[in-house]
């Protein structure tokens, strides 16, 4: 597991990032990886959004587990990229048991915990997991999930 440790600051949200970044790469939005979101605070989740976004991610929100589980398990292996949770969610699916679980059907999901309550990540949090402790500058998620992202699968020999 890799942490990064609590970093007070600001994300400057640019609205062109985005279109201008895939046109360089030349990508298309729908082959920006898909990201599964998971935070039950309207304005955190905005920001969560807007965040991966103009990082060149695209975005799935959801406001509970229990939703983000329903979503997860009626989609093709591969079809999220990975997962960025809240640990304290409403309903009774909290982030630890959403990630273990769609860990169950995807093993190597990247997953990035957004929270709190990070004292519990040792024995909750899944292996080869980051945790961002809130607040957060938001450019901090953009960095943990891509570093997942890039790690990937060892190649075949």
């Amino acid at each position: 597991m890799y942490t990064f440790d609590l970093f007070h600051g600001t994300y400057s949200s640019h609205a062109s990032f985005l279109t201008t970044a895939l046109h360089i790469s030349g990508l298309s939005v729908s082959e920006c990886p898909l990201i599964l979101v998971i935070e039950d605070e309207y304005l955190l989740q905005a920001d969560l959004e807007q965040a991966l976004t103009d990082g060149g991610f695209a975005c799935q929100a959801v406001y509970s587990g229990e939703e983000a589980l329903r979503l997860f398990m009626t989609v093709p292996k591969g079809h999220y990229k990975g997962l960025v949770t809240d640990v304290s969610l409403t309903g009774r699916v909290n982030g630890w048991d959403v990630a273990r679980r769609l860990r169950q059907k995807d093993p190597l999901l990247p997953i990035v915990y957004v929270t709190g309550h990070g004292a519990e990540w040792a024995s909750q949090g899944v292996p080869q997991s980051i945790l961002i402790d809130k607040p957060f500058a938001t450019m901090q998620l953009v960095t943990a999930l891509s570093t997942l992202l890039n790690v990937g699968t060892p190649p075949a020999l």
